[in-house]
């Protein structure tokens, strides 16, 4: 297995790892989870959906058939993240871009184990016999 793959894989499982670890806390209705998601605006009541949610978002990112269709759906959510945080006014660097940082180690790791994506994405020509008229 070649290191970028590997590095690809590590920063999936991490990036999986704190969508899982985030979706646990707003599912078991930690308290912390909760008193932080009234800080930024949010209704108790939001927390146990935006847990499941996001806990689907991991497991589309998770398996390997739908791992882009997961990625473009955290984006989303990450997305929603970060317009919370600046809505509120939170320190840009550490809480407005987090979602940006993790968003990023998302992607890097599904474009480090499968390159064609990145190619696909970017390249000038059709792929896989498609025409673009």
């Amino acid at each position: 297995m070649k290191w970028a793959r590997r590095i690809g894989i590590g920063l999936s499982g991490l990036a999986t790892l704190f969508f899982i670890l985030d979706a646990t806390g707003k599912l078991l209705r930690m308290e912390p989870v909760l008193q932080s998601t009234q800080e930024l605006g949010w209704p108790p009541s939001a927390v146990v959906p935006l847990g499941v949610v996001l806990l689907v978002g991991a497991v589309l990112y998770a398996v390997p058939r739908t791992t882009v269709l997961g990625a473009i759906y955290l984006t989303g959510f990450l997305g929603g993240a970060v317009a919370t945080h600046y809505r509120v006014g939170s320190p840009l660097a550490t809480h407005v871009l987090f979602g940006v940082y993790v968003g990023l180690v998302m992607w890097a790791g599904l474009v480090l184990r499968y390159p064609g994506i990145f190619k696909a994405a970017f390249s000038r020509r059709p792929t896989s016999g498609a025409t673009l008229r």
